[in-house]
C-alpha cells in the first residue's frame, strides 16, 4: 500500500442501487393477494454503494465510482452517499438510463426475495478509473463484478495491473446473475487481484465444490492472492498462498434483514486491512460489522460507526482456529 498521505484511503467501484426494502412480512401473498409490512424504506444498496458508505461510517476516506440516472432515485442515492461522507465526484449521471433499483422483499423465516432493474449501473466499465484517482488511494475495490458485462474481465484485469504498479492493493467480490460467464470473466481478473472475498453459496456455484476451504484453493490456484470465504452464520474463512487456514466464527444475532450483510463485512475486513490489522483481527471486524448490519432493515441503516465497532469488537472477542493444509 502506499506508506504517503492519500486523499482518499479506498476506491469503491461498481452497482449503485436504491433499495426498497420491506419489514419482515408473515407470509409471502397469494397471486391478487396483499399482506402488510410494518414500514416500506428507501435505503442505499448494490455492493460499491454499501461498501463505500459502510467505510465512511468507519471513518474511512472513500471515493466511489459508478453510475446513476438523472431521475429522483439518482438524486436520493446521491445525496444519501454524501450525507454519509462518501465522495461523489466520479458518479456519472447518465441521460439514457434510469437509476438501478431493487424491491427487497423480507419474509419472516425465509431468506429475502430480489426483483432488480439494471438500470444505468450497465454504463460502468471500469475503464473510468484513472492513474491519478489511484495514485491518490491505498485501495481499490470492485464490487458487483459478473453482473455487469460492460465492467469486464478485461477491463477489471487493467484497471487491476495499473493499481498494483502503484503499490494500490486490489479488491474483487461478486454478483452472480450469468454463472458461467462470471467463471470466464474471473479466470482474467483473479491474477491480478490481491483480496477476492466471495460467500460461500457465489463460491458452491463458481468452483462446484461446497468446503470453502477447497473454493478458496481453486480461486487461489486461478491467480488470486488471498481468498476470504464468508458463510452467515457459520463464519468465515480466510485462505492465502501460504500452508494455513484461518477460520473464524459468526457473531450470532437475531436477523432482521440480511442485505448488505455481506458488504458490511467487506468494509469491516478492509478497515482491518487499513489498520495494518493481523488477518484474525479483520475476520472479526468483518463478521462484528455484518452482524450490525442484519439487525437493521436496509442494507446500510445500523451499521456500526468506528466507535461502536471498536467497542464491540473489544468486549466480544472471537477465537479463530487455524488449519494446516
Amino acid at each position: 500500500m502506499n506508506s504517503a498521505a492519500s486523499e482518499c484511503d479506498v476506491i469503491c467501484v461498481g452497482i449503485i442501487v436504491a433499495d426498497h426494502v420491506c419489514a419482515p412480512i408473515r407470509k409471502f401473498p397469494a397471486p391478487g393477494g396483499l399482506i402488510t409490512t410494518p414500514s416500506l424504506e428507501l435505503t442505499i444498496g448494490g455492493c460499491a454503494a454499501n461498501v463505500s458508505t459502510d467505510l465512511a461510517k468507519l471513518g474511512v476516506k472513500v471515493s466511489l465510482v459508478g453510475c446513476v440516472g438523472n431521475d429522483p432515485f439518482g438524486q436520493y442515492v446521491r445525496s444519501a452517499l454524501a450525507e454519509n461522507d462518501v465522495c461523489c465526484e466520479h458518479i456519472r449521471i447518465s441521460e439514457k438510463s434510469q437509476t438501478s433499483a431493487t424491491m427487497v422483499v423480507n419474509v419472516q423465516n425465509e431468506d429475502r426475495r430480489f426483483i432488480h432493474a439494471v438500470g444505468a449501473n450497465t454504463e460502468l466499465t471500469g475503464r473510468e478509473v484513472s492513474d491519478e484517482l489511484l495514485q491518490k488511494s491505498k485501495i481499490v475495490y470492485v464490487g458487483g463484478f459478473g453482473l455487469n458485462p460492460e465492467l469486464s474481465g478485461e477491463n477489471v484485469r487493467e484497471m487491476f495491473a495499473r493499481a498494483r504498479e502503484l503499490q494500490v492493493t486490489t479488491v474483487l467480490d461478486v454478483v452472480l446473475d450469468r454463472v458461467d460467464d462470471c467463471i470466464e470473466m474471473l479466470k482474467v481478473a483473479l491474477p491480478e487481484t490481491d483480496i477476492f472475498l466471495p460467500n460461500q453459496d457465489e463460491a458452491h456455484l463458481l468452483t462446484g465444490e461446497s468446503d470453502p476451504v477447497k473454493q478458496a484453493e481453486i480461486f487461489l490456484n486461478q491467480g488470486a492472492g488471498t481468498v476470504v470465504i464468508t458463510s452467515g452464520p457459520d463464519g468465515s474463512i480466510l485462505r492465502d498462498q501460504t500452508s494455513s487456514v484461518i477460520h473464524l466464527p459468526a457473531y450470532q444475532v437475531e436477523q432482521v434483514d440480511g442485505t448488505g450483510g455481506g458488504d458490511a463485512f467487506v468494509a469491516g475486513f478492509l478497515y482491518g486491512v487499513l489498520q495494518g490489522s493481523k488477518p484474525q483481527q479483520s475476520l472479526m471486524y468483518g463478521s462484528a460489522m455484518g452482524a450490525s448490519c442484519v439487525q437493521h432493515a436496509g442494507a446500510t441503516t445500523g451499521v456500526f460507526r468506528v466507535e461502536e465497532l471498536e467497542a464491540f469488537v473489544k468486549e466480544n472477542q472471537l477465537t479463530p482456529t487455524v488449519e494446516q493444509i
